[in-house]
């Protein structure tokens, strides 16, 4: 049987992949677009997520209201420091994102970022297989029995590539719908 832990470690690959691809936004406001995001709270570094309430009342936008406010600039600075192409709008009260409307060279853009993502994915993966074919070479195993471990490996990250595909065709998708 092979280890548990390879196929671990692919799933791990996916979810990267998968948390990544959320941080490109496809002209609808997400809050997984502030994942990352870190706001300077009183010296010390601070997710986002744990600053304010983020809010999102109509898809292209985005409403961040600061449990202190306090911190607004600091919000309002982290985003503009994030470049995610969006101006934040400070109204005092909270930070206003208004996302615009992508244009064709953007979505194109977005798309070949897409792309660069799920090929990182597929090079973790194969990364994983040399390193599963590595351990299994070692062991002192019958022949038979290795070929076949190292054919499980090989028939996992076939399976594991088709998934990346298939994300990223969604992906590509939800980019390219206007």
């Amino acid at each position: 049987m092979i280890d548990s832990n390879i196929e671990n470690k692919m799933q791990k690959a996916i979810e990267t992949m998968e948390n990544r691809f959320n941080s490109i936004h496809a002209g609808r406001a997400s809050a997984a677009m502030l994942n990352g995001i870190e706001v300077d709270y009183y010296g010390t570094p601070t997710p986002i997520q744990g600053v304010a309430n983020i809010v999102i009342p109509e898809a292209k936008q985005i409403l961040i209201k600061p449990f202190d406010k306090s911190v607004l600039k600091n919000i309002e600075k982290a985003i503009n420091e994030a470049n995610l192409g969006i101006a934040p709008t400070n109204n005092g009260e909270m930070v206003i994102l208004t996302i615009p409307d992508l244009t064709e060279d953007r979505r194109r853009e977005y798309t070949k970022q897409a792309k660069a993502i799920a090929e990182e994915a597929k090079v973790a993966l194969r990364n994983i297989r040399q390193d599963a074919n590595n351990a299994i070479k070692k062991e002192e195993v019958p022949e038979d029995e290795e070929k076949r471990k190292l054919d499980k490996v090989q028939e996992l990250i076939t399976e594991y590539n088709k998934i990346v595909d298939e994300k990223l065709g969604i992906k590509e998708k939800e980019l390219m719908s206007i």
